[in-house]
């Protein structure tokens, strides 16, 4: 989906976003976090880049748990970023934690920078997600890494298909409900289905640039996690 059309959707659903996260997900969400930070925690880098960042969820844990010098959180919806800030200011987390507008498809740091970049459920929105995996691979320093959290299908009876009614029906109907948009709840399941999983990603991870790629399957296949170092 075009750039200005998503920033203005997730801008829609700034306030909620959150909140319906946690509960559509029962939870869930935060558990695949964790798994990220624990899988980051083995490089424990000093700097590292949130790539469409949110509300800041990931770049939280990461700082809590992990503790680099300095996270750069970036995202190109204003509203949730504005919703973001005043999160790590509660936290105190604004002098370790710098929240920032940015595209992925134009990240605005030299080349070299990161030693590690995570995204968590936003390479699905990429505007071009080959133009947004070599930005990644141009910031990273050399032997740097990149973890990627984003959901995927289950591909086995019977979950499949309870998935599939909860995703394409429960999910969209509930996220109106309580954002009154019932768009943005119907991209959630047609970006998820849409986005090349499993071996299709890894291979736009080695098209990159990245070498030694691998995926982690989350909760019976729902999600995944892939990784990548940098040449």
């Amino acid at each position: 989906m075009e750039k200005t059309l998503v920033a203005a959707m997730f801008d829609g659903i700034a306030k909620q976003y959150d909140f319906l996260n946690h509960f559509l997900s029962l939870g869930i969400d935060k558990l695949w976090r964790r798994k990220l930070v624990k899988l980051l925690k083995k490089q424990s880098p000093k700097s590292v880049l949130d790539v469409a960042t949110g509300t800041g969820d990931l770049a939280i844990a990461i700082q809590k748990r992990v503790n680099p010098e300095k996270i750069i959180g970036i995202d190109i919806s204003e509203q949730m970023l504005q919703y973001g800030r005043k999160k790590i200011e509660r936290k105190k987390l604004q002098h370790s934690i710098d929240l920032q507008y940015g595209d992925s498809k134009n990240i605005k740091f030299d080349s070299n920078t990161f030693d590690a970049i995570t995204v968590a459920f936003g390479v699905r929105n990429f505007e071009n997600l080959e133009k947004g995996l070599s930005e990644m691979y141009r910031v990273l320093k050399t032997r740097g890494m990149i973890y990627i959290l984003e959901f995927s299908m289950p591909k086995h009876f019977p979950f499949k298909q309870l998935y599939r009614l909860y995703f394409f029906r429960i999910l969209p109907f509930i996220g109106r409900l309580f954002s009154g948009d019932a768009h943005a709840y119907r991209y959630l399941s047609e970006s998820v289905e849409q986005f090349p999983r499993d071996e299709l990603m890894l291979n736009k991870l080695k098209d990159a640039g990245f070498y030694d790629t691998k995926y982690v399957i989350l909760t019976f296949g729902i999600a995944a996690i892939y990784t990548g170092k940098r040449a």
